[in-house]
């Protein structure tokens, strides 16, 4: 165990954890929502510091990021635990495995050990991903900073419901980020996924102005946040913020407590491109159909393809120097 960071004492021996936007008020020998962090006699202490539940290195299109070293390969950790319990989580058995077990799960790593996963593995990058990165955050934070120390990327893949302080924290060691923008309705978030829209917009906001490459992800799922209505509200807050965020959208498959809606037809995110193009994005992939048009990188010039995807393989790489081989334009991104 250690002690956590961002919490308050309160009266009676209890803490307010201000991790991320739930702010829980935790009582003496009780733990928040995320099931990771624990009260004792006043003292907020992480679980999972130093746990991994998984780690393996992955293609970085994998997170997913399309125009951070693409190409390149990131050596991937996880804990335990999660700060929001959506319903059709790929991740349950770990994400919510300490509501459902009670146990703290994982091998032991420290970030010095982790950073030297990264470099025996060849990986320019460390992902913080799986579950969210947010929990563990003085584990990640630990880590991040060794590893900028050796050259080492830090990327989240988060589901953006951070606190602002925390957030400004790991910032200065943060390169890049893919958050889930799940949804542009409040209620979607309280019934599906037991959080808040507006605290993820917030963070989108801070990252961006935070110079954090970002790189958006929504999962479509049929009758709840497949409008053409609710696409268009997100594409168009994402336009705002800036048209060059690449935006993913992926299709949904049904699982763990969400299996009673069928799979995202393919011309629904077909559709839901095309809304995200004509809004003004630059950007806007198609995720979960491997081999579709949607996976590659077209020059928002010229149109021709820049880099052809096949799954999380590139077969052609059409950019020199950051520019469209074809037309000379410049093409988003970190080292594209």
């Amino acid at each position: 165990m250690q002690k956590a960071m961002f919490y308050k004492n309160l009266e009676n021996k209890e803490v307010r954890c201000e991790l991320c936007p739930h702010h829980c008020r935790i009582a003496n020998f009780k733990r928040g929502i995320c099931g990771v962090r624990e009260n004792r006699e006043g003292v907020l202490y992480t679980l999972v510091y130093g746990k991994a539940i998984s780690y393996a290195v992955d293609p970085i299109e994998k997170k997913p990021l399309y125009h951070f070293y693409p190409g390149s390969n990131a050596f991937s950790l996880a804990t335990v635990g999660c700060n929001l319990h959506c319903l059709y989580c790929q991740n349950s058995d770990i994400s919510q495995f300490p509501e459902e077990q009670r146990e703290i799960g994982g091998e032991n790593f420290s970030p010095e050990e982790i950073v030297l996963l990264a470099k025996k593995n060849k990986c320019k990058i460390i992902a913080y991903t799986y579950t969210e990165p947010t929990i563990f955050f003085e584990y990640a934070y630990d880590t991040a900073r060794l590893a900028i120390k050796e050259g080492i990327k830090n990327v989240f893949v988060t589901n953006g419901f951070i606190s602002e302080e925390a957030l400004k924290k790991i910032s200065p060691y943060l390169h890049a980020a893919n958050v889930d923008l799940k949804s542009f309705s409040e209620d979607f978030y309280k019934k599906i996924c037991g959080g808040h829209l507006k605290p993820v917009l917030k963070t989108l906001e801070l990252m961006k102005k935070l110079g954090i490459w970002l790189e958006i992800t929504t999962l479509i799922i049929p009758t709840l946040n497949d409008s053409e209505e609710e696409i268009k509200k997100i594409a168009e807050f994402i336009v705002n913020l800036g048209k060059e965020i690449p935006w993913h959208l992926s299709r949904f498959y049904p699982y763990y407590k969400l299996t009673n809606i069928p799979p995202t037809p393919v011309n629904t995110l077909h559709q839901a491109r095309e809304i995200g193009l004509e809004t003004g994005l630059r950007y806007v992939y198609t995720g979960n159909i491997p081999g579709d048009k949607g996976e590659n990188t077209y020059c928002y010039n010229c149109g021709k393809i820049l880099i052809k995807r096949y799954s999380y393989n590139i077969e052609k790489y059409n950019i020199e120097d950051g520019k469209c081989k074809y037309c000379q334009t410049k093409i988003d991104g970190v080292k594209v």
